[in-house]
């Protein structure tokens, strides 16, 4: 498994916006680029940190290259509008091939 760590600072207001877009998108993503899916967090800082988890690193190259484009353009301007700042690039902070997996796995869908 291949694992991808991405931030966004989302302005002000705009956080449930942010949130509902990613979730859509990260299921489009899944879908259309063979994702296991992601998680969503966020920092002390107020940051929103995403979690995502791949079968391996060729698949996500090849969504990553294609920038992840998926067929649903309110989604992505509704994503993009709520962004007030992201890494340069917009590259992950983080890519990393798991090792060990001691995570249980369960599905919240609205979380906390």
């Amino acid at each position: 498994m291949f694992v991808a760590i991405y931030w966004w600072r989302v302005h002000p207001g705009k956080e449930d916006q942010f949130r509902s877009a990613w979730r859509r998108g990260t299921d489009l993503i899944r879908e259309k680029y063979g994702s296991y899916g992601s998680r969503l967090h966020r920092d002390a800082d107020g940051r929103f940190v995403g979690y995502a988890e791949w079968p391996d690193e060729a698949t996500w190259r090849a969504a990553f290259d294609r920038k992840m484009v998926y067929d649903d353009p309110e989604t992505r301007a509704a994503f993009v509008d709520a962004i007030a700042e992201v890494p340069p690039d917009a590259d992950p902070i983080f890519t990393m091939t798991v090792t060990d997996d001691l995570l249980l796995r369960s599905r919240h869908e609205d979380g906390p």
